[in-house]
C-alpha cells in the first residue's frame, strides 16, 4: 500500500478584495444584493453589478499552485518579496484559508512564521512556552519533560520569566523557534525568521534543522539565504506573482531565480545589457562575457587525493566596450558555502583570455564545486555581474585526510612542540 504523501496541495488560489473607498465596504455588498433582488430587471442589474464592480479590486496574490512532498522530503521556497512566499505558508500551516483549492496534511505540523506569533505579549516566557506547547500537542508531561530542554535552546537567561512584551525581537526568535523544533513535528515549516538571529543562533539553529531533518521530518523553508536552500532542499520552487514559475533541483531554481534578479536589476538601472541577459551552462549572463570553456584537470569532474595537484583552466570572453574586466573565481563546499576565492583582473580589450590556477587539493574528503562570475569591476564598489556559473566544473577528493587536519581545509602555519 502506497504510504499517503505528507503534504498535498491542488490548485492554490488566494484573492484579497482592495475597496477603492473605505465606504466602498459598505456599498458594494449592498450593492450585490440590489442586483440579485433585481434580477428580473436586467439592465438595471447589470448596472447595479457594474457598479460594485468599480468600488473593488482583486489582488491575486497566488494563483493556481500545486505540489506534492513525501515524507522526509525538503523543499525551498525562493522569490522576491511579494511573490507569494509567505501566504502560501500560511495557507499550509492553517492561517490563511485559501479563497479556492485544497490542501491535504498528514501529521503534526510545526510553523515558525512571523516573529513571535502565536506568542501572548503579556505571559511571561514560559508561560507561552507551556502554551504554544499544548496547543502543538504536547501532553503537560511531555511539557514538563521538555522544559529544560527548550529553555537551554532558547538560552534568553532570567527573561525566560519575564512578559514577552519586553523582548527583542531576536529573543522572541529564540524562544519561539525552540518551541517548534522541540515538539516531534512530522512537518516544519520556517519562513525567513532566521534571518533576525545572531551568528551563533543561526547556526545552532541550521544544526537542529539538520538533524531534524535526518530523523525523517517534512521541510517547508522559505528564504532568502540561498546556502541554506542548498544545503536542506532535495527540491526548490520559484514564485513570481503568485505563479509557480519553475520547480526542480535547488541548482536549476537558483540559478533562474539570479538571472530574473539580475535582469531586474539591469532594467532599473535602463541599462540595455539587460536584453541581452541569457541562459548559459551553469548559469546565465552575457554571451560575450562568459567564462567560454573551462575544465580542472583536463576534465569537467575531476577526482582526486588530499595534496593533489589542482589544475584550472578557463577560457573567459571579454568585449571591448567592458572598463575593468574581471573574474571572480570561488571554491564551494557541498553546500554551496563559499570556502575561498580570488577576483583575477582580466585586462581590457576584446576576446578570449585564457586563466589558469593550479593549487593542491588541499581539502577535507568531500564534494567540491567552481562558481565563476566575470564581472566590471572599475572599483570594489562599482561592481556589476556580467556573467554568473555554478556547479559545472567540480572536483572530489576521495581519501580520508581527518587525520592531517581539522576543518575544511589547513592554514599554512608554523608550529613547534617543546618539552
Amino acid at each position: 500500500m502506497t504510504e499517503a504523501p505528507a503534504l498535498e496541495l491542488k490548485g492554490i488560489a488566494k484573492t484579497y478584495r482592495l475597496w477603492a473607498t473605505p465606504g466602498s465596504r459598505l456599498w458594494v455588498p449592498l450593492l450585490y444584493r440590489l442586483s440579485a433582488w433585481l434580477a428580473p430587471l436586467p439592465a438595471l442589474a447589470r448596472w447595479l453589478r457594474a457598479s460594485a464592480e468599480a468600488r473593488l479590486h482583486h489582488h491575486h496574490a497566488l494563483h493556481d499552485v500545486g505540489f506534492t512532498l513525501q515524507r522526509g522530503e525538503a523543499l525551498g521556497i525562493i522569490g522576491h518579496n511579494g511573490s507569494g512566499k509567505s501566504t502560501l505558508l500560511q495557507i499550509v500551516a492553517g492561517v490563511l484559508e485559501p479563497s479556492a483549492g485544497s490542501v491535504q496534511v498528514n501529521g503534526r505540523v510545526a510553523a515558525l512564521l512571523e516573529l513571535g506569533s502565536g506568542f501572548n505579549p503579556e505571559l511571561t516566557g514560559r508561560e507561552n512556552v507551556k502554551v504554544n506547547a499544548a496547543i502543538l500537542g504536547l501532553t503537560p508531561a511531555q511539557i514538563r519533560e521538555r522544559m529544560d530542554a527548550i529553555l537551554a535552546f532558547a538560552d534568553i537567561g532570567d527573561y525566560i520569566d519575564e512578559p514577552v512584551k519586553t523582548y527583542s525581537s531576536g529573543m522572541a526568535l529564540r524562544l519561539a523557534f525552540a518551541v517548534q523544533v522541540h515538539t516531534d513535528p512530522d512537518i516544519l515549516i520556517v519562513d525567513e525568521a532566521l534571518a533576525v538571529g545572531d551568528a551563533a543562533f543561526q547556526a545552532k539553529a541550521m544544526a537542529r534543522i539538520d538533524e531534524i531533518l535526518r530523523r525523517g521530518t517534512t521541510l517547508l523553508f522559505v528564504g532568502h539565504d540561498l546556502n541554506a536552500v542548498k544545503a536542506f532542499c532535495h527540491r526548490a520552487m520559484l514564485l513570481e506573482k503568485g505563479r509557480i514559475v519553475l520547480e526542480g533541483l535547488p541548482d536549476e531554481v537558483i540559478t533562474e531565480y539570479l538571472h530574473r534578479t539580475h535582469k531586474r536589476a539591469l532594467a532599473a538601472q535602463q541599462d540595455a545589457r539587460a536584453d541581452a541577459l541569457e541562459r548559459l551552462d551553469g548559469g546565465y549572463g552575457l554571451q560575450d562575457a562568459c567564462v567560454a570553456r573551462a575544465s580542472v584537470n583536463g576534465v569537467r569532474h575531476a577526482s582526486l587525493a588530499h595534496g593533489d595537484a589542482l589544475c584550472f583552466e578557463l577560457a573567459v570572453r571579454r568585449n571591448a566596450g567592458i572598463e575593468a574586466p574581471c573574474l571572480i573565481f570561488d571554491i564551494l563546499d557541498g553546500r554551496g558555502l563559499q570556502l575561498t576565492g580570488r577576483r583575477i583582473a582580466l585586462g581590457r580589450g576584446a576576446g578570449e583570455a585564457t586563466v589558469r590556477i593550479r593549487l593542491d587539493a588541499a581539502f577535507q574528503q568531500g564534494i567540491y564545486r567552481v562558481r565563476t562570475r566575470v564581472v566590471d569591476a572599475p572599483s570594489l564598489d562599482r561592481t556589476m555581474v556580467l556573467a554568473r556559473q555554478e556547479g559545472w566544473l567540480s572536483f572530489e577528493v576521495v581519501d580520508d585526510s581527518r587525520h592531517l587536519f581539522t576543518g575544511l581545509f589547513p592554514v599554512p602555519m608554523a608550529i613547534e612542540v617543546g618539552s
